[in-house]
């Protein structure tokens, strides 16, 4: 398996991951959207895994100065629990230090508690926090 940086010819298979592995994302996590919106703002924190040129999973990460995130680490279930997700997450989390990062956040469905394992097992808790959001479109007409 190797880790490298996102480029454009690998937007159609990840899409086709995101839409497998990520079935029920909001509208506003529209895999193409999503894609266009980071590639335009910050590439340098976008990954994929590969196993003989084959994109297996996934990890992109947002850095303002302050904290980082992580967003969107998902892998195909045939490379599930071997390593991907780890691999994955260690790149993406040194890729931050590098940058000063002292801090990262990352959310997860309360509902899923496999995945709420496998972050705690890779060292993240759960904080005591309220998640806020706010939708700055109208669904349906995107305004």
């Amino acid at each position: 398996m190797q880790i490298r940086s996102f480029q454009d010819e690998d937007t159609s298979s990840v899409i086709a991951l995101w839409r497998e592995v990520l079935p029920d994302s909001a509208p506003h996590n529209d895999p193409a959207t999503v894609i266009r919106q980071k590639t335009s703002v910050e590439r340098n924190l976008f990954f994929v895994a590969t196993v003989e040129s084959t994109i297996v999973g996934t990890a992109m990460g947002g850095y303002d100065g302050h904290r980082g995130w992580i967003y969107s680490l998902a892998v195909t279930p045939t490379y599930q629990r071997q390593g991907v997700a780890t691999a994955l997450m260690a790149h993406l989390e040194e890729e931050l230090v590098k940058r000063g990062c002292l801090k990262i956040n990352l959310q997860v469905r309360a509902s899923n508690e496999e995945v709420v394992a496998f972050y705690e097992k890779i060292g993240y808790k759960v904080e005591e926090r309220v998640s806020m959001g706010k939708r700055m479109y109208d669904g349906e007409t995107g305004a």
